[in-house]
């Protein structure tokens, strides 16, 4: 199906981005109601579509790709697109001319033909998605334009992936799973901790039993972002500041939630249930700002209610535990923790280290560099030293994205994992508000997520 629309919703009509417009989400242009973040969710809206489970792609020779957003994240990815030549990035879109002509003359330089550009404001990126030759939109903008950016690319006939979060609302990320459905078109949270070494390891470990049954896991986004967020050079504008003068929850839970969901089978045979969180006090950003930023700033205007520490559990439908944390405020070193427990042992990360039975005795860490003969999934076989940031997961998310498109097979996660991930965005605002209540995550799957299939523990294609 290809349903046209006149005139894409654009970026304003999401979202209010000035400091002053608090919560400020708008009611979108579908004739849906869209809540504040936190707000309950409602019963599942009825299907207007068929699941987009065990969906695949439409196979083809070349993947045609239209990317939106050259900032820090836009900018260092478009190189893992051009790096296959059987890949034809056919379109780039930023409002900052500058950005997308660096952009196309990477393009160039990587012996491709030269993109079109989409630099004409902050809407222009509806017309790079009614283009009849684009396969796959990647969105990489701030957080408030996603769902405007992927709707649009959905409307035109196009599969999208988002950069987290997907989307800001449960009312938000329902529209997100309807579209898909009703345009039968994937839209991807392209969540790349799933591809990191130690994740895959983790998680071929856990399909194989060696944990036993799942009982715990842990997930984290432990990053201290305080000179970025007041930088006027890394992001374009204070937008992602501003967030935390908006919500007191976890703000990036996708990093952390993923890989522990993959883990768990989460949507392929147990589902998330409810969420309850809990927030410190938000200190640490005003108290960063007196000592950092000078008298005048405009970040002088912002109050910060944003919780410097989120700690939210998840329960399952099979009675497991998932922990995550929110971090970005205080000094401290980088963890995603990233931890798995169950019935014969446990994994821990940051530092990497593992204990099973029998393998481990004396209450003595073991190894896990050990099992990675046995256990590295085939895309770090495959590709024992991929290029770029992120210890090459990046690379090897782009590069399964890509192989997925090109030979018709199901992608390795899709809109109900976007959907999932995200929930403890807006529904740890919810519970923390309400003094740690537990809040429903609802099954965006529509009951799916009780048969078993594949997901990123995927078969090596022949």
């Amino acid at each position: 199906m290809n349903e046209q629309t006149p005139h894409p919703p654009s970026r304003r009509e999401v979202l209010r981005t000035g400091a002053g417009a608090g919560l400020g989400l708008a009611a979108a242009g579908t004739g849906a109601a869209h809540a504040a973040p936190g707000t309950a969710p409602a019963a599942a809206p009825a299907r207007q579509g068929a699941t987009m489970a065990g969906v695949p792609f439409d196979a083809r020779s070349t993947v045609r790709v239209g990317i939106v957003g050259f900032g820090n994240r836009g900018a260092a990815m478009i190189g893992h697109f051009l790096a296959h030549s059987w890949v034809r990035v056919a379109a780039v879109c930023d409002p900052v001319r500058a950005k997308a002509e660096r952009a196309a003359a990477q393009v160039v330089a990587a012996g491709h033909p030269a993109p079109a550009l989409y630099v004409n404001g902050e809407e222009d990126y509806a017309n790079l998605c009614a283009r009849a030759d684009l396969d796959f939109v990647y969105v990489a903008t701030p957080w408030e334009s996603h769902l405007a950016i992927a709707r649009s690319a959905m409307l035109n006939g196009k599969h999208v992936g988002v950069e987290c979060p997907a989307a800001m609302t449960i009312d938000e990320l329902w529209e997100l799973v309807d579209l898909s459905e009703r345009t039968r078109r994937h839209c991807m949270q392209l969540e790349n901790c799933c591809y990191g070494r130690n994740e895959m390891r983790v998680l071929r470990m856990a399909h194989a039993g060696r944990f036993g049954e799942l009982l715990h896991g842990a997930g984290a986004y432990h990053h201290d972002l305080r000179a970025l967020l007041f930088s006027s050079a890394y992001y374009e504008g204070p937008w992602r500041r501003l967030w935390h003068t908006r919500l007191r929850g976890d703000l990036y839970p996708n990093h952390g939630f993923g890989p522990v969901a993959n883990y768990m089978d989460v949507n392929r045979g147990d589902r998330a249930v409810s969420i309850s969180s809990l927030g410190t006090p938000a200190l640490a950003l005003a108290e960063y700002r007196k000592e950092h930023v000078p008298p005048g700033d405009p970040s002088w205007k912002e109050t910060y209610v944003g919780s410097d520490r989120t700690v939210s559990l998840i329960r399952t439908a099979r009675g497991r535990v998932i922990r995550l944390e929110h971090d970005v405020s205080t000094p401290h070193p980088y963890s995603r923790v990233n931890s798995l427990g169950g019935t014969r042992g446990v994994f821990e990360d940051y530092p990497p280290r593992i204990y099973l039975e029998p393998d481990h005795e004396n209450d003595e860490w073991g190894d896990f560099s050990a099992y990675a003969a046995a256990f590295d999934h085939w895309l770090w076989k495959e590709h024992a030293n991929p290029p770029g940031a992120h210890g090459g997961m990046d690379y090897l998310m782009v590069y399964r994205l890509l192989q997925c498109l090109r030979e018709g097979l199901v992608p390795d996660f899709d809109v109900y994992d976007a959907a999932v991930w995200t929930a403890p965005l807006p529904l740890s605002h919810a519970s923390i508000k309400a003094g740690g209540a537990p809040q429903e995550i609802p099954d965006f799957t529509r009951g799916e997520w009780q048969r078993s299939r594949p997901g990123v523990d995927s078969v090596k294609p022949a």
